[in-house]
């Protein structure tokens, strides 16, 4: 089945055919690095690193570029304040940018260029502009004017004839028209600067865009990705510019994922539900997280709660579960590692059903309801086994197990063994509950003793009291086990 993919310039899904065959050339925005990345940046990095990943899987060959804004006005008063200069500013939050990403189990894409380091490229952008008309100066500032470009507005369906001059911009009384957007910024006293024919300063935000996508993937690629807040004005001045300068369409398909609300409120910093990725993963394991960003349609809002994390992370202890009993099972199975290293590429039920998914859109809901599919048939068909029957399983569970990692492969999910999984969820709860491990096991050391003395009262009560705390215990034969519930 073909991948369909939405296009927010056309509106509708289309077949996704890539301009060069069997290679695909994305550019997903990234962040501006000023502060700690939030959930937000979060969604956006793992939605596209989904995607990335299912395009990998179905054999293209691709190239994926994702920047990062190292200078604007946020980055220069946020390093004033803090008496840093711009660029040791810039460095600390990309070192943390890529920590957060990496704890997500996010691939790092194929090229991350910095807007800085990309200077000369952003000039001859501009100049093109200004030779086709489509530029101006004013003391030092370059604006695009936009008048001149017909198809102005034709990705968010805005007409610029029906916007209010003020709405959605400042009013400078040096542009020809309210909705010019800066190219190139004259610099004040004491910002960084590089020297351009307009004299001393910095491109604007839009410009390094269409820069740095033409530089790395020509002057017409196949996907442009980012958050449904950059449809306007961001993605719509890229185009604007990008096509203005080169004379051609600049993207054939164009992604954007929904917002992420906060208790059903928009996120925000003077909401204070501003919530960074860091503080969440403080009690919230990454791929809890992760499997919370992919369970609804990547256009569509989530909303961050805690019983939506909760549930998040009961799905994921499902999965491990099951991927422990695997490892303990007596069925002669293949083994985890044994079968991450095939991972066939064989069409089974359950692949094409995942797969359906994902070229519907990269329908990842869709998609992880597949997967619990199959870890739900999984334990029946243990069960079965266990109990001495539907020994003709075994091969179908064979298969089962590399579907199961296949498709974790393309979540992102399923990197840890049972084991690491098992140990740092038990670390975490602890940590949020409080509880002393130790004291735990003394508890569960002191029903052992009572059970061996047949006081089964006293044994109840320890198990009854060790539940308060949210423990629950697993008698097995290798001994008593505990793990926290939700």
């Amino acid at each position: 089945m073909t991948i369909r993919v939405y296009n927010t310039l056309t509106r509708a899904k289309e077949p996704f055919e890539p301009m060069i065959p069997g290679k695909v050339r994305m550019y997903v925005c990234g962040p501006t690095v000023y502060d700690s990345c939030h959930i937000g940046h979060a969604r956006s990095v793992v939605v596209f690193d989904m995607i990335f990943r299912y395009l990998i899987a179905c054999g293209y060959e691709v190239t994926y570029v994702r920047n990062f804004t190292d200078i604007d006005d946020k980055i220069i008063n946020r390093a004033n304040e803090l008496g840093m200069t711009t660029q040791a500013l810039a460095e600390k939050y990309i070192i943390e940018f890529h920590e957060d990403m990496d704890a997500l189990n996010n691939l790092r894409p194929t090229i991350e260029p910095k807007a800085t380091e990309h200077i000369p490229q952003i000039i001859v952008v501009i100049q093109r502009l200004f030779e086709n008309g489509y530029a101006y100066a004013a003391d030092g500032d370059v604006f695009f004017r936009v008048s001149a470009h017909d198809g102005y507005g034709k990705l968010s369906g805005r007409k610029l004839d029906d916007m209010e001059a003020g709405a959605r911009v400042d009013i400078d009384t040096r542009k020809e028209n309210p909705f010019d957007f800066v190219l190139w910024k004259a610099s004040k006293p004491g910002e960084p600067f590089w020297d351009s024919p307009w004299g001393k300063g910095r491109p604007g935000w839009h410009i390094e865009c269409s820069a740095m996508g033409a530089d790395y993937l020509g002057e017409s690629f196949d996907i442009h990705g980012g958050g449904k807040d950059l449809i306007f004005p961001h993605h719509e001045n890229e185009i604007a510019q990008s096509e203005a300068a080169f004379g051609k369409t600049f993207v054939k398909y164009w992604l954007h994922n929904g917002f992420v609300n906060i208790d059903q409120e928009k996120m925000s910093k003077s909401l204070g539900n501003f919530r960074t990725i860091r503080e969440i993963l403080k009690t919230c394991h990454p791929e809890a997280l992760r499997l919370f960003l992919l369970s609804s349609h990547y256009r569509s809002p989530v909303d961050f709660n805690e019983q939506a994390i909760r549930d998040a992370g009961v799905s994921l202890d499902k999965i491990y579960a099951l991927l422990e009993r695997i490892e303990k099972s007596a069925a002669d199975l293949p083994d985890l590692e044994t079968a991450a290293a095939v991972l066939e590429e064989t069409q089974t039920k359950d692949w094409r059903r995942f797969s359906d998914a994902m070229n519907d859109d990269f329908n990842s809901a869709l998609a992880s309801g597949v997967l619990f599919d199959v870890v739900r048939t999984f334990n029946r068909r243990l069960d079965a086994l266990e109990a001495g029957a539907g020994e003709e399983d075994k091969t179908a569970l064979g298969s089962q197990i590399i579907d199961l990692l296949r498709m974790g492969r393309i979540l992102g999910i399923m990197a840890e063994s049972p084991g690491e999984y098992m140990t740092r969820r038990r670390q975490m709860d602890m940590a949020a509950n409080t509880v002393d491990p130790e004291a735990v096991e003394a508890l569960i050391r002191e029903r052992e003793a009572a059970r061996a003395d047949r006081d089964f009262k006293k044994a109840d009560e320890i198990r009854d009291r060790l539940k308060t705390m949210n423990i629950v215990l697993e008698d097995r034969s290798d001994g008593t086990g505990w793990k926290f519930i939700r």
